[in-house]
């Protein structure tokens, strides 16, 4: 299962650095605010996980490697991006639809490996402990990644983004407690977790909002 969960946070470190040098990007920051939002969306939700469950300092400062991979990954993107900047704004749906694809593929790769983590340490008796774990580690470095470049939460506003998490996280934890093949079950979740984010990407799904009215300033 080692090698699994390591694939897995490979495949999530890459997806969510990607996705966010990308928004970095947009934002107009640096290379070094690249770098930073772009680990930072890689890294931060295993870190909220570890914290929450007691395991200091982060696992993330025990695997460099991980961290490099992010470097490498957002560093990646900026060249690129740099390379081709003349045509980035007019690329724009075209590269919001990469950073949604990538987005979904590192939430889904994150949301399983979190929840793995909370079988692996004995919390498998608890669903809601083992369900927050698997979606603070999808969701979490993003939320950073929105703090950061000062823009509404992606969690909050963008299609079904959070409850796919969950769903993904709750499918997990069933499959787990029946099925003993846990490449069959994270592979069964990270597609329903990636196909529930493209379709609601595709059709705008979303979750119902108030729209109010532009009213005037008390007093007037």
């Amino acid at each position: 299962m080692f090698n699994i969960l390591l694939v897995l946070e490979i495949i999530g470190t890459i997806s969510f650095a990607v996705s966010g040098a990308l928004v970095a990007i947009k934002a107009r920051f640096d290379i070094f605010g690249v770098l930073v939002v772009g680990c930072v969306t890689a890294v931060g939700g295993g870190i909220t996980r570890d914290l929450i469950i007691g395991a200091t300092p982060p696992a993330i400062f025990f695997k460099w490697y991980i961290a490099l991979v992010a470097a490498v990954a957002s560093l990646g993107v900026f060249i690129v991006s740099y390379i081709h900047r003349k045509k980035f704004d007019k690329l724009r749906e075209r590269i919001e639809y990469i950073n949604n694809a990538f987005d979904a593929v590192g939430l889904a790769a994150f949301t399983v490996t979190g929840t793995e983590l909370a079988f692996t340490v004995g919390f498998s008796d608890n669903v809601f402990l083992c369900v927050t774990l698997g979606v603070l580690t999808g969701v979490g470095g993003g939320v950073l990644r929105d703090i950061f470049t000062e823009t509404s939460p992606y969690i909050f506003t963008k299609h079904v983004y959070a409850i796919a998490s969950i769903f993904g996280a709750v499918l997990y934890y069933v499959m787990r407690l029946f099925v003993e093949n846990t490449l069959i079950i994270s592979a069964v979740c990270i597609a329903a977790i990636i196909a529930t984010r493209l379709l609601a990407t595709k059709y705008r799904w979303s979750l119902p909002k108030i729209q109010l009215e532009n009213t005037k300033n008390e007093g007037e």
